[in-house]
């Protein structure tokens, strides 16, 4: 794929930045600047696109190469330089910019495009929130995130005279052999719990940092500060509730009844938790690819058969060295797609260890580069930035409408079979995984001024709800007490995690959509990606074809497919 440079408009071409006084002078600048026409304030605002979009990619870089490498003391000190020095300084002239917007007199006319009109509305947002006395929280909040992830990405065990990371380590959690899955889970958590104490004063200073950046903004709890700041206009935490319900009604005995037959099959009295990932039919362990270049090869030809377009997203990737996929010692901790505002092309990181699960992050990733492929036309950095809930229906999407195709990592049409049915079951397991680190979050900033012997309480109880009950965690309850220091998204992304939940059932009707008629499925997955954020989340959803829905009846249908899809 030919790539077309943006061309700057305002900035400089050879303008980089190094520190926040070279960027002073162009903030002064469209501050200062009279607008005297509506194509003007047109031509402002991509100016003002440009320079948000220079500034995210500069951020952008300087996160990935630290969590590419979180024992470079350099790549460390330059992502804290942006977080402590430059994003504090950017913060106020953001506010600025954003008021500066609102007291045009052409606001008016660009609101009648649904597009300028979220664009607006989160411009909104941010002017009610904004407060210079959080600047400072904001800093302490992200260096906090930053020293989480560092602690995470340098936990390894020791395996046979060598260091594995822990990635590497839950290869062998899928071995026949269950001595060894249980040496290895003891290695693992015991790792693990090694930096408990240490995660959780972490978590507790995160939550009173965060709890006092929203009473400083006027809200009586994070919670509700939060949902404001993502702009969740189309649902609130009541309906987040009510999903919780409706899992736990309709999924949960799901995941019941799989993890009954797994302990009939592995002819088991107790289930213990070194016995969910093993092949319970004692066959080896799947290995989709061997190498990192091997599952990026093999994903690029899965994605020309779904579409020439996807694959053509995924080489450009490569081509350009956008891609870092292998987990070493040294690296952080689970994957993401990073998308590059001004560039335009993202970077795909992730942690490979020749696992099924690393096919799934594959392509879930890939999926949302092809998002970001797809945007990168948009005039305006606002209108790419999408919604979680839409972000993640592109991830997710992807998973399944790939499977068909995972005959290029599994040649044997048993093994695609049993991927395909691994992958199915996964969404049985994942969304009361989903709900419960939801439910968590909302009873953490409900009740900020808990001990940590009550949040561990809280935590238990709230498991076991969305738990099965079928695995024996009998002495080894330190561990599951600290269960949740495994999900970067509390420590990093608070609140961001439910919309896995809700882009999963979208995924559902796509793929069922897909199962029907795969062109005219793709044709529409493609048109709502291309949307970007210039529709609200219903109407992206109706243009993939799908329901923005969460009720217990529509789940209860996807859930009556999935399982049919399943026996077959």
């Amino acid at each position: 794929m030919k790539i077309r440079k943006y061309e700057r408009i305002f900035l400089p071409k050879d303008f980089i930045i190094d520190h926040w006084e070279g960027l002073l002078p162009f903030y002064e600048s469209l501050l200062a600047e009279i607008i005297k026409s509506k194509d003007e304030f047109v031509i402002w605002l991509k100016k003002v696109s440009e320079l948000e979009s220079v500034v995210s990619e500069n951020l952008a870089w300087r996160y990935i190469n630290m969590t590419c490498d979180t024992t470079n003391k350099e790549f460390e000190t330059d992502y804290l330089y942006f977080v402590s020095d430059i994003q504090p300084n950017l913060s106020p002239f953001e506010d600025k910019i954003n008021k500066k917007i609102f007291s045009s007199p052409f606001v008016a006319e660009l609101r009648i495009d649904k597009a300028y009109d979220l664009y607006f509305k989160h411009l909104e947002i941010s002017i009610k929130l904004f407060r210079e006395e959080n600047i400072p929280l904001h800093t302490k909040i992200q260096t906090l995130a930053q020293e989480y992830g560092a602690i995470i990405g340098q936990m390894n065990i020791g395996w046979e005279g060598k260091e594995l990371t822990l990635q590497q380590a839950s290869v062998l959690l899928k071995d026949n052999n269950r001595e060894i899955r249980e040496t290895v889970y003891n290695k693992i958590q015991e790792e693990r719990y090694t930096h408990s104490e240490k995660l959780d004063g972490i978590f507790s200073e995160l939550i009173s940092l965060r709890t006092q950046v929203a009473k400083n903004a006027g809200f009586d709890n994070f919670r509700d500060y939060k949902f404001e700041s993502l702009g969740r206009f189309d649902y609130d935490a009541k309906d987040c509730l009510a999903f919780h319900d409706a899992v736990e009604k309709v999924v949960v005995p799901l995941k019941k009844q799989l993890h009954k037959k797994r302990k009939e099959k592995l002819g088991l009295e107790t289930l213990k938790p070194w016995d969910t990932s093993v092949d319970p039919d004692d066959r080896p362990k799947l290995e989709p690819f061997t190498t990192g270049a091997d599952l990026l090869e093999k994903t690029i030809r899965a994605f020309e058969r779904i579409d020439p377009y996807f694959a053509d997203c995924i080489s450009t990737m490569k081509d350009m060295m956008h891609l870092d996929l292998e987990s070493r010692k040294g690296k952080a901790p689970g994957g993401y797609n990073y998308p590059l505002a001004e560039t335009g092309v993202p970077f795909i990181f992730m942690n490979a260890a020749s696992m099924q699960r690393d096919l799934e992050t594959m392509v879930h990733e890939g999926g949302h580069a092809i998002h970001s492929f797809l945007t990168r036309e948009l005039p305006l950095n606002a209108f790419k930035d999408t919604p979680s809930e839409v972000a993640e229906l592109a991830s997710m999407s992807m998973e399944l409408l790939s499977m068909d195709v995972w005959d290029e990592f599994y040649p044997i049409k048993a093994d695609q079979n049993r991927a395909i049915k691994e992958q199915l079951e996964g969404i049985i397991f994942t969304l009361p995984w989903i709900a419960t680190i939801d439910a968590f979050q909302h009873w953490i900033y409900l009740n900020p001024d808990h001990t940590k012997e009550e949040r561990v309480k809280a935590w238990n109880e709230i498991a076991n709800r969305f738990e099965s009950r079928e695995i024996d965690y009998s002495g080894y309850e330190k561990f599951r007490d600290f269960a949740w220091h495994a999900q970067l998204h509390l420590f990093e992304v608070p609140f961001y995690y439910i919309e896995y939940g809700f882009a999963q059932l979208g995924a559902l009707g796509v793929w069922k959509n897909y199962k029907t008629n795969p062109a005219l499925a793709i044709e529409k997955y493609k048109t709502a990606l291309k949307a970007g954020y210039t529709k609200g989340i219903p109407e992206i959803y109706e243009l993939a074809g799908v329901k923005f829905d969460f009720s217990e009846k529509y789940i209860q249908q996807l859930f009556d497919f999935l399982i049919k899809e399943l026996e077959e």
